[in-house]
């Protein structure tokens, strides 16, 4: 009976403990393990506001149990577990993560042949993959384990995305020269053979996109060169993007088509950022990438003179732009501290916003970008190539693109999406609004509304001239994760749409200091 007693006062105490904890100690703002980067924004964190009429039951609710106290710290320790009591099956271990709405990717993967295009014959087996329709792949094991996120699109091709560019050639005429840049994912170049049933490829889905293209319009291949490069770093493991160094192979391949001078990586200065672990933890929710961390390596352009100018967006809690900021100079490469999950915010340090670089290369072609943030990696490698260069997110432009094309006498204009984006039915209209619209802003749904806070450095910046390495700073680092769709074209919207907001929501939640 004392026995039974005791026990009873231990359990008690540890819920009483528990509920200490819980109630009393401050709660969380962000984590690396939820859907929100920054939680309970529209609560200001305080208790008042959470009891206010302005926010219902479910918001309350989804509010309260996401800002638990360490509830990152409980989550690690449960995957820790589960991660140890896993059996090990060597290098070539392939887990999946399987969602409920898993489906298998199959189709007809038949495309027209194109004699430039090489496709690449993946025979990777000890890396990791990720797909956010049909589950989760993790392989391999240590440090070598690779997080990607697998391709449920068809061999017919990013239809309204060669639409766009047809059109765009269309509008502008023979005054401005249109390119088409499908970027391939690296599930292309490392998914292993047990799990190639879950992803299908997309050399077949960009081949078919190219042959949609008007003769006007450029295509640019930077499939093949990655294929050339796939055994270097040129993707990330621990997160959805590619590597800065894809960027440059990428950028390479747009400058031969566009016949513009291009510098090879010697002219350029190599920065390390240490232990950088990506958007794809947060996704997958496994132990086993976040113990994989990886150096995140860019490279800033010497002997180079550039200005670059900013305008901010403001959005609201859905990511609709409510307000337009004045023009601002700031730095285009932001450097973060080792461990930072921001670091590939480091290209101009958010996609909510308008971006004018002006560079010294006497050149009279202005380049404009269309991009998603795969694009983000591509302007810093055109700084010798063009006088200025423009980057515009597909999500966040209000001005008209005709009168911006013209007033700023843009004379390239480069879509450069991955092909998530690439193959959302989405990304036509997108391209389409550009056109038509006034510049006003749309009424909002939400009042709640978020910045992207200027980054602040001299007017004009000079690339340093002596090759060194060193370490990238910032003071926190966060992550986003991306919910699962029934439909492979959906889902690739929606992993593209909300992978692309980490980019954003990582910079607002970690300071960066200028470039030097």
């Amino acid at each position: 009976m004392r026995f039974s007693r005791f026990y009873l006062l231990i359990i008690g105490l540890i819920f009483a403990a528990f509920t200490v904890v819980f109630d009393t100690f401050p709660r969380s703002t962000f984590f690396l393990l939820s859907k929100k980067t920054r939680l309970g924004h529209f609560f200001q964190n305080s208790r008042s506001s959470v009891f206010s009429r302005a926010h219902s039951p479910k918001e309350i609710s989804t509010w309260f149990s996401d800002s638990e106290p360490f509830r990152d710290h409980f989550m690690q320790m449960s995957m820790e577990t589960k991660h140890s009591l896993a059996l090990s099956q060597g290098e070539n271990n392939v887990t999946f993560h399987a969602s409920s709405d898993a489906t298998t990717a199959t189709g007809d993967d038949n495309a027209p042949a194109d004699p430039e295009m090489q496709q690449y014959e993946n025979h990777t087996a000890d890396e990791n993959a990720k797909i956010s329709n049909a589950g989760i792949i993790v392989t391999g094991s240590g440090k070598n384990v690779r997080a990607l996120m697998a391709f449920g699109g068809s061999s017919k091709g990013c239809v309204g995305y060669a639409q766009a560019c047809n059109l765009y050639q269309k509008t502008f005429g023979k005054n401005v020269q249109v390119y088409c840049l499908i970027i391939p994912t690296a599930v292309e170049y490392y998914c292993p053979e047990q799990a190639k049933y879950i992803s299908r490829p997309q050399f077949p889905n960009i081949k078919s996109t190219y042959a949609l293209l008007d003769k006007e319009v450029k295509p640019v291949d930077a499939y093949t060169p990655l294929g050339q490069h796939a055994k270097e770093d040129i993707y990330l493991r621990t997160d959805h993007h590619w590597a800065p160094l894809g960027g440059y192979y990428a950028a390479e391949a747009f400058a031969k088509t566009a016949g513009v001078p291009f510098k090879d990586l010697s002219h350029y200065e190599r920065k390390v950022l240490h232990r950088y672990v990506g958007s794809m933890y947060g996704y997958a929710k496994d132990i086993a990438i976040k113990n994989a961390p990886e150096d995140f390596v860019y490279y800033v352009p010497k002997n180079v003179t550039y200005t670059t100018t900013y305008t901010d967006y403001q959005v609201d809690k859905n990511y609709h732009v409510t307000a337009e900021g004045n023009p601002h100079n700031g730095a285009f490469f932001q450097h973060y501290r080792d461990g930072s999950g921001a670091a590939y915010c480091t290209f101009m340090g958010s996609d909510q916003r308008l971006t004018v670089v002006r560079t010294s290369t006497p050149s009279k072609r202005r380049l404009l970008i269309l991009k998603d943030s795969f694009g983000n990696a591509l302007p810093g490698y055109l700084f010798f190539s063009f006088g200025e260069i423009h980057v515009v997110d597909s999500r966040y432009f209000l001005k008209n693109m005709k009168d911006y094309v013209t007033q700023n006498k843009i004379t390239d204009i480069l879509f450069a999406n991955n092909i998530f984006k690439a193959y959302s039915p989405h990304i036509y209209k997108s391209y389409l609004r550009f056109l038509s619209q006034s510049g006003a802003v749309s009424p909002a749904k939400s009042s709640s509304t978020k910045s992207t806070p200027a980054t602040t450095s001299p007017t004009t910046v000079s690339a340093p001239t002596s090759p060194a390495t060193s370490s990238a700073s910032s003071t926190s680092d966060t992550q986003t994760s991306s919910s699962s769709s029934s439909k492979h074209s959906a889902s690739s919207d929606k992993h593209s749409v909300s992978a692309d907001k980490h980019s954003s929501s990582s910079r607002k939640s970690s300071s960066a200091t200028s470039e030097p």
